[in-house]
């Protein structure tokens, strides 16, 4: 098992490697476990206990029995508010081993890890803190004798399938709202990057959260998420990953009791780059709306558009500017680019790179692994992409950019929305008209405007067409979390109705 130092930094020991049930680290009722692998050198971090439909059973008993007869969601929102700020503290006591343990288990890279990831974890948990106590419903008129109005009532037990990607930042995009909203929840990461979650599964009971109100159960998803999936005593099913999986898992709940699901799914994202762009900070933005956090992210701005004018002094700027791109030891300060996540992924997108050369796209830079050992791919870019190629039109998931040309700003939007998803673009203009036309034309969940991958936790996030529904982050996350019950009552000589 690997415990190396790596440029400096002192590796932790890992403490969980257990099922977190009911306030309790067990093993799983198999007695199965799972390698998980640092995608540096391929060598085994840990041996994790691999959970099942078994273990999702207990899990789901204990959630459900926190809900229907324990504390949490009686507990007065500002209550939960309380423990969820103390939670955060936690977080931020522990956010340099946080930080290690996620680059050591997913390739990301550590100086981002702890200026922006595990703050922003603890940020999400303080920002639904304070909406706990503000969930409230309405009061209606009605046009007869009766009054009437709603209440938000928490929704129940609720299963979280969370991505090997973004781990953290996932765990609590979609606890976070289920906490404040009152509910229970059975968290199932990826089995490729399990180690934080369950650092956060302990953190939460110090931090006072009530046992069976959050359980992690690792595992694979054929077998643990797939019985969450299905699970009869789960009332909704938040899940970010791949369309493929995504239509498992709401068939998986259509056949069983019609649980309500919201999908964040897969991503093919335009960047849009107009004439009067600033050509040198146009090919920053693109540089880093694709090979930010290596291609592994469902916003990826794999697919630019720069209209002709510009085109061939765009394509000579990024050039340039990935000559001191630097491919390597997510622990160096110095690395822009770690490596993919584990070998399938890793030979999916070499596969893609080989698919765009058999198709005909000039490949501009990169094409080829890096590195004797591990997971690392060169930064690559492709030009003379025409729109009917297969790395023009799949998520790729990797380093891999798609340079493409446009003429007029009806062919952008015509090119922008030829695709089966929905989830982000980005438009670089200095003309407000323009910018306003294409946000409103684009079909996607999230338009950047001069800048990309900026995100908030005030602002929310998801898809439209094939890259899902429903949303994350924002006060629009809890409504996911909370039904609507309407209460009417007679009145009787109410001098007003």
């Amino acid at each position: 098992m690997t415990s190396k130092g790596s440029c400096g930094v002192k590796m932790p020991e890992i403490k969980f490697t257990k099922l977190f049930i009911n306030g309790s680290f067990v093993d799983s009722v198999s007695g199965k476990t799972f390698e998980t692998r640092d995608p540096r050198t391929a060598e085994v971090i840990a041996v994790v206990a691999e959970g099942d439909n078994q273990d999702i059973d207990l899990a789901v008993k204990a959630a459900r029995e926190a809900f229907d007869y324990g504390k949490w969601p009686r507990k007065p929102g500002f209550e939960r508010g309380r423990i969820m700020m103390k939670f955060a503290d936690l977080i931020d006591q522990h956010r340099e081993e946080l930080a290690i343990l996620e680059s050591l288990d997913s390739g990301k890279l550590l100086h981002l890890n702890k200026a922006l990831d595990i703050p922003a974890v603890a940020n999400y948990l303080r920002y639904y803190a304070g909406a706990a106590d503000k969930i409230r419903g309405e009061t209606l008129k009605c046009s007869g004798e009766y009054q009437a109005h709603t209440l938000k009532e928490p929704i129940g037990v609720v299963g979280h399938i969370i991505p090997w990607n973004f781990p953290s930042i996932m765990f609590f995009m979609k606890a976070a709202p289920a906490l404040a909203a009152g509910c229970t929840m059975i968290v199932k990461p990826a089995e490729q990057t399990p180690l934080t979650a369950l650092y956060y599964a302990n953190l939460s009971k110090e931090a006072g959260i009530p046992d069976g109100v959050l359980n992690v159960v690792t595992g694979y998803g054929p077998t643990a998420g797939a019985a969450l999936s299905s699970h009869m005593d789960i009332d909704t099913i938040s899940f970010t990953g791949s369309t493929e999986v995504g239509r498992q898992v709401m068939e998986a709940a259509a056949r069983s009791n019609l649980k309500s699901v919201s999908l964040e799914l897969g991503g093919k994202s335009p960047l849009i780059i107009f004439n009067d762009a600033d050509v040198n900070m146009a090919a920053d933005l693109a540089k880093n709306a694709i090979f930010f956090n290596k291609g592994e992210i469902c916003v990826a701005g794999s697919r630019v558009f720069v209209q002709e004018d510009i085109y061939d002094e765009f394509i000579k700027k990024i050039s340039e500017s990935l000559k001191t791109w630097v491919v390597g030891d997510p622990f160096d300060p110095n690395v822009n680019q770690g490596p993919q996540i584990d070998k399938k992924q890793f030979e999916k997108v070499l596969r893609y790179i080989e698919y765009g050369k058999r198709d005909g796209a000039s490949l501009l830079t990169g094409g080829k692994p890096c590195g004797e050992k591990g997971y690392f791919i060169e930064p690559t870019i492709f030009t003379d992409v025409k729109e009917d190629m297969l790395i023009a039109q799949d998520e790729i998931f990797g380093p891999v950019m798609c340079l493409m040309k446009f003429k007029t700003i009806e062919e952008a939007i015509e090119k922008a929305n030829n695709t089966i998803y929905g989830l982000a673009a980005g438009v670089v203009t200095k003309d407000l008209n323009t910018a306003n036309r294409v946000s409103r034309s684009v079909r996607a969940g999230m338009i950047w405007i001069n800048c990309y991958n900026a995100f908030d936790q005030g602002c929310p996030h998801g898809g439209y067409k094939m890259s899902g529904f429903g949303r994350d982050l924002g006060m629009h996350a809890l409504e996911k979390y909370l039904q609507v019950k309407t209460v009417i009552t007679p009145i009787y000589g109410s001098p007003w109705l």
